[in-house]
């Protein structure tokens, strides 16, 4: 269990503890040599809800710089999104949101 401030008192900081469900998550989508940038950006759509040029935007991210972040939340909701896109065939994982 991790531990965060949770706020200050008279110079001191207090602490409480930081539950793993409190911590976020990120779905990744890898870029790969099988999939069309079509259905990449298809998948995006019917599985998160994009509208066409976020899902385009996102689908370019993953064929230029060989990955793009689709969602952030808890990570049972996370691990969801990454076998609903295995199976849709495409390669995602799940990481550790940045801080």
């Amino acid at each position: 269990m991790t531990r965060v401030p949770a706020g200050e008192s008279q110079g001191q900081v207090l602490e409480r503890p930081v539950h793993a469900a409190e911590v976020p998550w990120t779905i990744v989508v890898w870029n790969d040599p099988v999939n069309l940038m079509s259905y990449v950006s298809w998948v995006f759509r019917r599985h998160f809800g994009v509208d066409a040029p976020t899902a385009d935007h996102l689908m370019m991210q993953v064929h230029s710089e060989g990955r793009a972040t689709l969602a952030e939340g808890n990570r049972e909701h996370m691990e969801r999104h990454a076998e609903a896109m295995h199976e849709y065939g495409l390669w995602a994982t799940v990481e550790r949101a940045p801080r």
